[in-house]
């Protein structure tokens, strides 16, 4: 049978003990954004799921099918699989991911979220609030620039080569829905945003951090990394606070 999954964008599982984190990948992006932060919480102990979600990682127009809930059901999915088998679990997320992570700590029963290069807002761009309508006649944008400053990571990056018009709308109506959900957050929180990042720079997570009413609430801001923070030059940095975050909180 012939593999529809994107190669090397697969969905993964490695097993742990009883502390596992479900890992959500951007807008867009596959799997494999987050492999190497499952990688690294493996090494430390932590059993990981790196979800894909709905319509990404296959073709582009499987994405223009798939609506915001779609999404978060993919996310859903993950939580329900370590459930089984782990007594903590945490949801850490990129972008989009990061979103749905949110979204997640403000429905699910889980241990604490970790959100990195996180958007608060999707753009300024007035065309971002009639891409629905837009997208009848313009189906896609192209991408500009690379997300990550690290260009040997960027190389094997691997995601769709447009954003489609359709899905930036469901986007958008999921950033809404957050935002009216943001008083429930009442678990642990770590944000994760880089100065250099042009789509959800510092003050995003500021935005969030005054929103969220939890009361266990960190904090990192990346200096040199660019928006795909799970692959660029301080990813370490990122894993590691990402570890500390989840052991501090994971309940023994």
């Amino acid at each position: 049978m012939k593999n529809l999954t994107i190669p090397t964008a697969e969905p993964f599982f490695f097993p742990g003990v009883k502390t596992g984190c479900v890992l959500v990948h951007g807008f867009t992006g596959t799997p494999k954004e987050m492999r190497l932060m499952g990688d690294y919480l493996k090494e430390n102990g932590i059993a990981s799921i790196g979800v894909r979600l709905a319509g990404h990682a296959t073709q582009i127009s499987d994405m223009i099918r798939t609506k915001w809930r779609d999404w978060l059901v993919s996310v859903e999915d993950g939580i329900n699989l370590l459930s089984g088998s782990c007594d903590n679990i945490f949801v850490a997320g990129l972008s989009l991911g990061g979103i749905l992570a949110l979204m997640a700590a403000s429905r699910y029963d889980i241990n604490g979220v970790i959100a990195m290069a996180t958007p608060y807002t999707i753009s300024d761009d007035w065309r971002t609030k009639f891409s629905k309508q837009i997208s009848l006649f313009m189906p896609f944008v192209k991408k500009e620039q690379s997300d990550t400053v690290d260009q040997k990571t960027s190389k094997k990056h691997v995601d769709y080569p447009v954003y489609p018009m359709r899905s930036i709308a469901e986007l958008c109506d999921l950033v809404e829905t957050l935002h009216r959900s943001i008083d429930q957050i009442r678990i642990p929180v770590l944000l994760i945003n880089s100065k250099k990042d042009k789509t959800a720079p510092p003050i995003h997570a500021e935005k969030y951090r005054h929103k969220i009413p939890s009361n266990h609430f960190e904090l990192l801001t990346l200096e040199k990394s660019g928006h795909v923070i799970t692959e660029d030059i301080e990813r370490e940095i990122v894993f590691n606070t990402a570890l500390n975050f989840i052991q501090k909180y994971s309940k023994q």
